[in-house]
């Protein structure tokens, strides 16, 4: 049984830099659909590319990986109402035809609406994207102009077919309503995203911010063996802006690589460019100084957090090099 899977896509930079708000780990899902007789709704919004089984069928047929409707024999098209994760603006959408050659949808459409507490039945749908051509195999990147908060999204197909993944890029806008709570400030989840790296030859550091623990060693920040002085480094930015009382930095599965130190500064700033802040973040204060790390391993500082009234960016050095899984920071949102 032979499995393909899709080679790795460059999303552009800008788009990188966002966060898919239609990402399962952090909640979404599919509320309802037309139809999804072949590949179930839910599929298209798994992280992981997907993939091609050459003989893998059931019940209904050829398995896929993603959402796939039956011939649609009648006037009409298909559909699918995605609940994000957390809500935000959108900036961007990728509709994933990937492995689907004979069977992807001729054209697709996008519409979304704001309803936090979950009645659609009141709910203003605006069209994010127009009906476009769709073609197969390929990445549909489309840019989308609205600012927009949204909730939930309806895909809509023309007229049936399949779609692999269905990703919806932006920034997260979350309403904290109790500002005592403890939150991991950096989480994807709450908003936190990547702004610059010097080196991520193994493994990206958006990774940092996922939710839960690393899976695998690729599951994490790696760079490559430094062969010159300095050390590796990565600019993030908090999704809330606060102040920080512990800080946690996971190595799991880094056990042959794991950096021999690592070091957080951290500044709060207004209105401030992402290329700004790059030559800018050398001269941060500490929010961490150079810490000894271990394989495998979840370090937990509280005494050793200097005191900053709140923070809204952060650089985190890796000395030399090597790999991180996680990285929390933990404290209350700025009042």
């Amino acid at each position: 049984m032979a499995t393909l899977i899709a080679p790795i896509f460059d999303l552009p930079v800008h788009i990188q830099q966002l966060t898919n708000l239609a990402d399962s780990r952090i909640g979404a899902e599919v509320l309802e659909c037309s139809d999804d007789f072949f590949a179930e709704a839910n599929r298209m919004l798994q992280f992981d590319a997907p993939i091609f089984v050459e003989d893998k069928f059931d019940n209904h047929g050829k398995w896929m990986d993603g959402w796939e409707t039956r011939r649609k024999r009648h006037a009409g098209y298909d559909w699918a109402i995605v609940q994000l994760g957390v809500a935000g603006t959108i900036q961007a959408l990728d509709i994933d035809t990937t492995f689907f050659t004979g069977n992807y949808p001729a054209s697709a459409a996008v519409e979304a609406c704001y309803a936090p507490n979950g009645d659609l039945s009141t709910a203003t749908w605006h069209l994010i994207l127009p009906n476009s051509k769709l073609g197969p195999g390929q990445h549909h990147i489309f840019e989308v102009s609205s600012e927009l908060v949204f909730s939930h999204v309806r895909l809509n197909i023309f007229p049936d077919g399949g779609v692999a993944r269905f990703k919806v890029y932006g920034e997260v806008k979350i309403q904290i309503q109790d500002r005592d709570q403890v939150l991991d400030l950096l989480a994807l989840e709450n908003g936190g995203r990547v702004i610059a790296y010097s080196d991520a030859h193994f493994g990206h550091p958006r990774n940092l911010i996922n939710p839960g623990r690393g899976i695998n060693m690729g599951d994490g920040w790696e760079t490559k063996r430094r062969r010159e002085p300095g050390f590796d480094w990565c600019i993030l930015a908090l999704g809330q802006s606060g102040s920080i009382e512990k800080i946690d930095i996971d190595t799991a599965h880094f056990k042959g690589n794991y950096p021999a130190q690592v070091s957080i500064q951290a500044i709060y700033i207004e209105d401030a460019t992402d290329q700004q802040l790059i030559p800018q973040s050398m001269f941060w204060p500490y929010l961490l100084e150079a810490q000894d790390m271990q394989m495998d391993h979840i370090h937990s500082f509280v005494e050793e957090v200097l005191q900053h009234e709140k923070i809204s960016h952060i650089r985190v050095n890796m000395i030399p090099d090597g790999g991180i899984s996680r990285i929390r920071l933990w404290g209350k949102t700025a009042r």
